[in-house]
């Protein structure tokens, strides 16, 4: 079982590359001591296969597996709850209110870069 909250991502695509390596930079604490970690799903294809989610699932939208195991998806792994200076953001897009609505815009968004992606061949 981890011991650490683990994103899952697609390296391979610069938007995704870029959002990881800015949450890391601001996580930096977190990261050295190993509470969080970001891994590249393209190194790892199979990982989450005990979960059911394949590699394609990864490059659609983030996954991540929390300190009891659990799977999350897409815009419940945002991780700005952990993330110096980003409190207010989570308060407002993660409130029982506002997200619903910010899980459907994630997934409208991931959707498209996936497709994006897809289009540029960056598998």
């Amino acid at each position: 079982m981890p011991s650490q909250y683990i994103v899952w991502y697609n390296m391979r695509c610069p938007v995704c590359c870029n959002g990881v390596d800015w949450q890391r930079n601001k996580l930096l604490a977190a990261v050295r001591v190993g509470t969080i970690c970001f891994k590249d799903i393209n190194e790892q294809p199979d990982a989450l296969a005990s979960y059911g989610a394949t590699v394609d699932d990864v490059r659609r939208g983030l996954h991540a597996t929390d300190e009891a195991g659990r799977l999350i998806l897409g815009a419940d792994v945002a991780i700005w709850w952990l993330t110096p200076g980003e409190g207010k953001l989570a308060t407002l897009l993660g409130n029982r209110v506002m997200l619903p609505v910010t899980r459907l815009a994630y997934d409208w968004f991931t959707d498209m870069l996936f497709a994006w992606n897809k289009r540029k061949g960056r598998w």
